[in-house]
């Protein structure tokens, strides 16, 4: 009884850790846009985290570059499982402008298995907002292999 209380309250509010991967700031604007009172994405139960090690769900804006390729992998690895990953906008799917740069090492998907994809320079307010109700979506169905398995 209690583990299915657990259960119902994890479901209901997904945690979000934000990581900036060298974007430039297109992207992340519109993600702290989506908490705002005009979208709401709390309604939801998504809540933006501090620190990877209580996230659920990770969103990843910006190409990843030199600088910041080893800093990711070591915060997505604090991250634990099951976890999902989004690619917020079109830098970490394939470096879009910044492709070609010396600093680029993207794309995301080098790195780590992305769950979902949000396109576009920037993407709009609902689609972010879409994107991470999918993303709830497949957290759920995580869990619920983790618990059969």
């Amino acid at each position: 009884m209690f583990q299915t209380m657990i259960d119902k309250s994890m479901a209901k509010s997904p945690w979000i850790f934000h990581i900036n991967a060298g974007s430039c700031n297109g992207c992340d604007i519109e993600l702290v846009s989506v908490l705002t009172p005009r979208y709401d994405a709390e309604r939801l139960g998504f809540r933006l985290t501090g620190t990877p090690r209580q996230a659920d769900i990770v969103v990843v804006s910006g190409p990843v570059t030199s600088q910041t390729r080893d800093r990711l992998v070591r915060t997505l690895a604090q991250v634990p499982e099951p976890k999902v990953v989004v690619s917020l906008g079109s830098c970490p799917r394939s470096g879009n402008v910044f492709k070609g740069s010396y600093c680029v090492d993207g794309p995301l998907e080098k790195y780590t298995h992305v769950d979902v994809s949000v396109g576009g320079c920037t993407p709009k307010p609902e689609a972010i907002v879409a994107a991470l109700a999918k993303a709830a979506e497949i957290l759920a169905e995580k869990r619920k292999e983790m618990r059969q398995a």
